[in-house]
C-alpha cells in the first residue's frame, strides 16, 4: 500500500455493503490542494471536487462513476501568464477480482479496456482523484489570445527552412503561379 497523501481518502471494500452502491463526496481542502498542486508541478488547484458512486458487481469487482470537477491555474507555454482552466470529466473506473496483473519484465500490452484495473483490499478514492486531475490538466495551456508563433533559423547566407515550406503541398502554388504566368504570355 503506498504512503497516504494529504488528499487520500481510503477506503476497505471488505467494509462496505456488497448489497448497494455507496456515494462518495471528497472535497479537498485549502492544503490538500496546494500539495497536489505542487505534485502536478501546476501553480494551483483553486477548486476541486470529486463525486460519485461505488457499485457491487458480481461477487466481487467493483464499478466507480464519478464526476471530476476543478479550477486549475498553469503558466501559459508561451507569456508564463497564468492561465485558469475549468475542468469537468466523467470518471470511470472498473476493479475486478479476477484480473491478472502484468509481468512487468518484458513489454506489457496496453489492454482495450483502460477502466479496468486490478481488485485490492483498499481504495483511495483521492489518489483516483489526483490520477484524474492529472489526466485532464491541460499540456500546454495559453492565455487567451497568444499564439506560439514560429521559430525561423538558417545559416547565414541561406533561406531558412519555415513551417509552411514542409507541408506536403506548400510548393504546388507557387508552381501553379508560374504555370499561370507562362501561359499569360
Amino acid at each position: 500500500m503506498s504512503h497516504p497523501t494529504p488528499w487520500s481518502h481510503i477506503l476497505r471494500l471488505s467494509d462496505l455493503g456488497h448489497r448497494r452502491e455507496t456515494a462518495f463526496d471528497l472535497v479537498p481542502d485549502t492544503v490538500a490542494m496546494a500539495e497536489l498542486a505542487s505534485d502536478l508541478g501546476i501553480d494551483a488547484v483553486r477548486k476541486l471536487r470529486f463525486r460519485g458512486t461505488l457499485t457491487p458487481q458480481g461477487r466481487h469487482d467493483w464499478a466507480l462513476s464519478a464526476h471530476l470537477g476543478a479550477t486549475v491555474v498553469q503558466p501559459c507555454v508561451v507569456t508564463l501568464a497564468p492561465v485558469t482552466t475549468r475542468i469537468d470529466a466523467t470518471v470511470t473506473r472498473r476493479y475486478l477480482a479476477d484480473m491478472a496483473l502484468p509481468d512487468t519484465a518484458g513489454e506489457v500490452e496496453m489492454p482495450e479496456d483502460d477502466t479496468a484495473e486490478p481488485l485490492s483490499a483498499t481504495l483511495d478514492l483521492g489518489n483516483v482523484m489526483a490520477e484524474a486531475l492529472a489526466l485532464n490538466v491541460p499540456d500546454f495551456p495559453r492565455a487567451p489570445g497568444v499564439e506560439l508563433g514560429e521559430a525561423v533559423f538558417a545559416a547565414p547566407g541561406t533561406a531558412p527552412l519555415r513551417d509552411e515550406d514542409t507541408r506536403p503541398f506548400a510548393g504546388l502554388a507557387g508552381l501553379r503561379a508560374a504555370l499561370d504566368n507562362d501561359t499569360d504570355t
